[in-house]
């Protein structure tokens, strides 16, 4: 079947991208891979490259569109070459979002041309020691200070992907109680500068996988921010961040195909070189069989991941939709990359392979943004269940 997603630009913008990826990420992916992080300089490349700019209006320095088809291109050729872009992920995809819809016309000029080029780089911090997925259940507070020129923020977050190399990040807070009608007033969110006296990152955490994306704690003590770094209004920041929670699981869905496409050459081209009982493995039917399901279950996470992309660019893609497709497309990559990784045997399970490392990157698809098991209630309630 014709793939219709994608027109000549955008595979003229892929062609760009796979190059960039040879000749910057490749040659040193090791290093970053043993330092736990890329290099703080590396996003710089990426904002003179221009993916950071994409989706940003012009008067600010970006190129003005609206659509996910870069970002998607991106996902593809990572997984395809094995590699990773850091920690960067969240600048774009989690983080822009709010800033567009958010921020005022004052923040914007503040905050989207160092954004655009790299120089200040974002993160969103969400979750909390304790309270996983119940975003409603969080403790870090803001106050607003008497004279009502700044809030008081205190407490601590973790899992926070880019928290090391951050220079702004999105933090949700209390900034008042939450009702018996419901639980989930009283959050705002905030641009805090790391600068900011009392901000701090505590460990950098060691993860299964995506070993190159810097992901830290943070805390927080009696951190001062202006009231001009509020985003959006006080206390409505739950239904901000539910509002944007279709392209973050559109984004993980994208990429889990994206492995799992990847997966299967990886699979593919060691089973035709390697050798064992005097015949390449990939002469076996039982190896043939494998590779042809899994390339099977591809095609059709591809569709679907294809699918959502369309309607996410139309502003049509629901909740449930978004659910559905994080669901189908990161369950089939955990099936298929498991598979592929048998197919290298015990090279398989050395992390000098790419599949080694994908195998580990791909779980976390089904926790982040919502487990598999959120996926499903939401699919259900959507179902009338």
């Amino acid at each position: 079947m014709r793939r219709t997603v994608f027109d000549e630009d955008h595979e003229a913008f892929r062609d760009t991208i796979r190059a960039f990826i040879e000749a910057e990420v490749v040659p040193v992916y090791e290093e970053w891979f043993a330092a736990g992080q890329a290099p703080r300089d590396f996003y710089l490349k990426l904002g003179e490259l221009g993916v950071f700019g994409i989706n940003v209006p012009e008067e600010f320095g970006g190129a003005g569109l609206e659509t996910h088809k870069f970002e998607a291109i991106q996902y593809e050729e990572t997984a395809r070459a094995g590699v990773s872009f850091g920690g960067s992920g969240v600048h774009v995809l989690l983080a822009l979002p709010y800033i567009k819809s958010l921020a005022t016309d004052e923040q914007k000029k503040r905050f989207l041309p160092k954004f655009v080029s790299g120089e200040e780089m974002w993160a969103l911090a969400m979750t909390e020691p304790g309270t996983g997925s119940d975003l409603a259940g969080m403790k870090t507070t803001a106050k607003l200070s008497e004279d009502g020129t700044h809030y008081v923020l205190n407490g601590s977050k973790t899992f926070i992907t880019g928290g090391v190399h951050a220079d702004r990040v999105i933090v949700c807070a209390r900034t008042d109680a939450p009702t018996a009608e419901d639980r989930r007033h009283g959050i705002s969110l905030f641009a805090v500068d790391t600068k900011a006296e009392g901000y701090s990152i505590g460990r950098k955490l060691d993860k299964l996988g995506l070993r190159t994306s810097d992901t830290a704690e943070l805390a927080f003590v009696d951190v001062k921010v202006p009231v001009d770094d509020l985003l959006g209004e006080e206390n409505k920041g739950f239904y901000y961040l539910g509002s944007n929670l279709p392209s973050e699981r559109w984004g993980i869905a994208f990429g889990a195909y994206a492995q799992a496409k990847a997966a299967v050459r990886f699979a593919k081209e060691y089973v035709q070189d390697r050798t064992v009982f005097g015949k390449t493995v990939a002469s076996f039917q039982n190896t043939k069989f494998e590779l042809a399901a899994c390339q099977a279950e591809v095609d059709a996470a591809e569709a679907v991941a294809d699918r959502a992309l369309e309607a996410l660019d139309a502003g049509e893609l629901t909740a449930a939709e978004a659910a559905s497709a994080k669901l189908f497309c990161t369950e089939v990559a955990h099936r298929v990359i498991d598979r592929c990784l048998q197919l290298h045997g015990g090279y398989g399970f050395m992390n000098e392979y790419p599949i080694a490392r994908l195998y580990a990157d791909n779980r976390v698809n089904r926790i982040y943004g919502g487990t598999s098991e959120v996926m499903k209630m939401i699919i259900a309630k959507d179902m009338g269940l």
